[in-house]
């Protein structure tokens, strides 16, 4: 494994809670090079001919291992695009944790953009955490675009946490999704944007199977003069139940444009969408105020309880 700077430690750090060299399968990605690489009798990961990249495969039957395939960027100007595929085996339980985390203090833009698939076995569960971290004081951007395709076998469960609240300029969010018979997809998304930062997230889901399931809430702040837009579709094509939630909080001149939408294709299947957008409360602030904090220390204690 290549040594790491500082500041790519602390990245590391920042999207994948990692002080060390993990124990399992990992892939590390560094201003745009390979860092570091480790397979299990269980897990491989290989370098992709066509694409940049990398397939993992997991074996059917794999219990309590984990794969992590973070990136980082302490350089400005590169850009880059990788392209990831993970083949989950039926009857399998593992972890994936993924994330970029971009520290530009140049001049120059530096962005990363990740194409994830996900192709999930019969009965086996997933859950996958993917954050994303912006820091630096150069004039340039920090810019990520995931897009994340999901595939879903039947019988299958994937739990996702995405979560981006710091330090990110720009950010375009894609999340699609495939349910076959009785498959659970269950997503949990934390976002928070300030200053001028653009920030857009999409998700597509189609429940295919009968019996299938998912429940998708995003939960975000906009702060200054930050821009958002949350755009949640659910399809349902066959008896299957669906539930999207959009829990917004608005403060200064931020922006929200919250976009639910509900397609009903099969007489029985039942799809709930539930969206608010509101700013922190009067009474909330008060109350933190007569304990001894400030204004601004009460409102982050508000934001830091309602993305946890």
């Amino acid at each position: 494994m290549l040594e790491m700077d500082a500041i790519q430690k602390r990245l590391l750090e920042e999207v994948a809670n990692l002080h060390d060299v993990p124990e399992g399968a990992y892939n590390f990605r560094a201003n745009g090079q390979m860092a570091g690489r480790h397979t299990t009798a269980n897990i491989d990961i290989q370098t992709k001919t066509d694409l940049p990249g990398i397939d993992i495969l997991i074996k059917p039957g794999t219990k309590k291992e984990s794969v992590h395939i973070p990136v980082v960027v302490s350089a400005s100007g590169i850009k880059e695009t990788v392209y990831n595929d993970f083949y989950v085996g039926d009857d399998s339980d593992v972890v994936i944790v993924a994330g970029c985390g971009i520290d530009n203090c140049g001049t120059q833009d530096s962005e990363h953009d990740g194409v994830h698939r996900f192709f999930i076995g019969k009965n086996s569960k997933v859950r996958y955490v993917e954050k994303h971290y912006g820091s630096g004081d150069g004039q340039g951007k920090r810019i990520l675009n995931p897009v994340t395709e999901v595939t879903m076998e039947d019988g299958s469960v994937m739990e996702m946490e995405m979560v981006q609240i710091k330090g990110v300029d720009s950010t375009e969010r894609v999340t699609r999704a495939n349910l076959g018979k009785d498959a659970r997809l269950v997503v949990r998304e934390r976002l928070m944007t300030h200053g001028t930062q653009q920030a857009v997230s999409a998700y597509d889901v189609e429940l295919n199977g009968e019996g299938s399931s998912a429940d998708v809430v995003s939960r975000s702040v906009a702060k200054d003069s930050s821009y958002q837009k949350l755009d949640l579709c659910l399809k349902g094509n066959a008896s299957c139940s669906g539930h999207t939630e959009c829990d917004s909080i608005i403060m200064d001149e931020g922006r929200i444009l919250a976009v639910p939408s509900l397609e009903a294709n099969d007489t029985d299947a039942m799809l709930v969408h539930e969206a608010a957008i509101g700013k922190i409360a009067g009474d909330q602030l008060i109350k933190l105020m007569t304990l001894g904090l400030s204004e601004k220390e009460a409102e982050e204690q508000i934001i830091n309880g309602f993305l946890k």
